[in-house]
């Protein structure tokens, strides 16, 4: 089942990723199968399963072998949304690997791949470097709920007229909070934006650590409007969790039945064997 999915991405990032490691893991597996099918998806799992890059590599293969489009203000194309700062500068480091990857990857295939710019937007962000995203967006942004908010309420929003999947991290830590309602606003403002220019809505794709219940995170996911009314169908990827559980049993004194030897370092040393 792993390696089937893996037949629907593109040669390169094919290629890149069977080199990098051993197998898919189950979390990008069934994430995988959702989003390719055009669905949205709510992946569940732990640290270490591989979340982002299920979120990612499905829209990075998209982004690789098609052109970019020819008005240059549409050509942000995915948006990840982290309620952390610093988790948004952490993900633009690590989306370099497999971007770097795939390309030396199409190169010994003898391909040829177009630049994928990634950018952020937070708090941070120069005031000169925001005013260009209307104009000149990258094909990856990287913002918070607040920045997200601030683009759409602004000029800048010309340069989301183009997205076609939104990455939330983390969504269990905004789901049911005041923080959380801000950015399922943002979110239905954002499709209202692509409809306006001829758009189908973003596909979406929720990343968060075991939570319960994992219905209501969906639920936001899927946003207002209800499933009897046209509303989004979310596909929930929640693979079993296996822990394995390390035990190390540590004996403080040299002799359980002769407690009185822990205090004395010379008893200590002489069970040791040492002189």
């Amino acid at each position: 089942m792993s390696h089937v999915v893996l037949t629907r991405f593109s040669e390169p990032t094919r290629t890149w990723f069977t080199g990098a490691f051993t197998e898919p893991t189950a979390a990008q597996v069934g994430a995988w199968d959702a989003v390719s099918g055009g669905r949205h998806a709510l992946v569940v799992a732990p640290t270490g399963s591989g979340k982002t890059l299920a979120a990612f590599l499905w829209a990075l293969d998209g982004l690789l072998t098609s052109s970019p489009p020819d008005d240059p203000t549409h050509r942000c194309r995915v948006v990840y949304v982290s309620p952390l700062k610093a988790l948004a500068t952490d993900v633009e480091r690590n989306l370099r690997s497999p971007l770097v990857g795939i390309r030396q990857a199409a190169a010994r295939l003898g391909t040829s791949l177009p630049e994928v710019a990634v950018g952020t937007r937070t708090g941070d962000t120069p005031p000169a470097e925001r005013r260009a995203f209307a104009t000149r967006p990258p094909d990856v942004l990287i913002t918070t709920p607040e920045s997200l908010y601030l683009v759409l309420t602004s000029g800048a929003r010309a340069g989301l007229a183009g997205v076609h999947t939104v990455i939330l991290d983390e969504i269990h830590a905004v789901a049911g909070s005041k923080r959380g309602a801000h950015l399922a606003l943002s979110l239905e403002r954002l499709d209202v934006l692509l409809e306006a220019s001829g758009r189908p809505p973003a596909q979406r794709i929720g990343l968060s650590a075991t939570v319960r219940p994992v219905e209501a995170v969906a639920s936001f996911l899927a946003g207002a409007r209800p499933r009897s009314e046209g509303g989004r169908e979310v596909v929930v990827v929640q693979p079993p969790a296996t822990k394995q559980i390390a035990v190390d049993v540590v004996v403080p004194v040299p002799d359980l039945s002769d407690l009185a030897s822990a205090g004395d370092p010379a008893s200590r040393a002489a069970a040791a064997g040492d002189p």
